[in-house]
C-alpha cells in the first residue's frame, strides 16, 4: 500500500512539474521585460536630460542601464564635462548609482558650424513641419545657436525631437520646455 501511495505521488509530481515549470519561467519573462522596459525608459530620459543640460555635450555620451545603475561611455573634452555629465544623471528619479567612464580627450572636433540665429530657425522650423512626429513640438527661439523647444510629447518623442534639433548645423545646444506627457 505505501510503495502505491509513493509511486502515485511520484507520478503526480513527474506530471505537474513541467506545468509548475512553465508557470515559474512566465513570471520570469514577465519580471525580465518589466525590468528591461524600465531601464529602456531610465536610458531615454537620461539621454534626453543630458541633451538637454547646459555644458554637457551629449552626442558623444553613451548611456547602458541595468537594473538602475547607469553607465556613461564616450569622450568629452573637458574634466568639468564629465563632471557635469554624472551629476545630472545621478539627480534623475530612479537612477540608483552612475558609473562615470567618459574619457576626456581635449579639442579633438571641429568647430560648431557657423550659422545665422535666422539660418538655424528655418533648418528647425523646416524640420519640425517635415516629420509629423513633431507636430506638437514648436520651435521658441534661437539665441546664437542655442534653440529653445516647446510643446508636449512623449519622453520618446521628445528625446527623438532634441537629438534631430541638436544635429542642424549651426545647433550649439537645445533647451527644452517641452511638456512630457508620460512621466513614470
Amino acid at each position: 500500500m505505501r510503495t502505491t501511495v509513493k509511486v502515485a505521488l511520484l507520478a503526480a509530481v513527474v506530471v505537474a512539474a513541467p506545468t509548475v515549470a512553465s508557470v515559474v519561467r512566465a513570471d520570469d519573462v514577465k519580471h525580465a521585460v518589466k525590468k528591461d522596459a524600465k531601464d529602456a525608459w531610465l536610458d531615454m530620459k537620461v539621454k534626453y536630460h543630458l541633451i538637454t543640460a547646459d555644458n554637457v555635450p551629449a552626442g558623444p555620451i553613451d548611456i547602458d542601464t541595468n537594473n538602475g545603475v547607469v553607465t556613461l561611455r564616450g569622450k568629452v573634452e573637458t574634466e568639468a564635462e564629465k563632471t557635469k555629465a554624472e551629476e545630472v544623471t545621478r539627480r534623475i528619479d530612479g537612477v540608483k548609482e552612475v558609473h562615470n567612464l567618459l574619457q576626456v580627450v581635449p579639442k579633438s572636433r571641429k568647430e560648431d558650424v557657423k550659422a545665422t540665429d535666422k539660418e538655424v530657425k528655418d533648418r528647425v522650423e523646416h524640420t519640425l513641419k517635415a516629420d509629423k512626429r513633431f507636430d506638437d513640438i514648436h520651435l521658441k527661439s534661437v539665441d546664437n545657436g542655442v534653440v529653445v523647444l516647446s510643446g508636449k510629447a512623449s519622453m520618446a518623442g521628445a528625446l527623438r525631437a532634441a537629438e534631430t534639433v541638436r544635429a542642424i548645423p549651426g545647433v550649439r545646444h537645445v533647451a527644452s520646455e517641452i511638456e512630457i506627457t508620460d512621466r513614470s
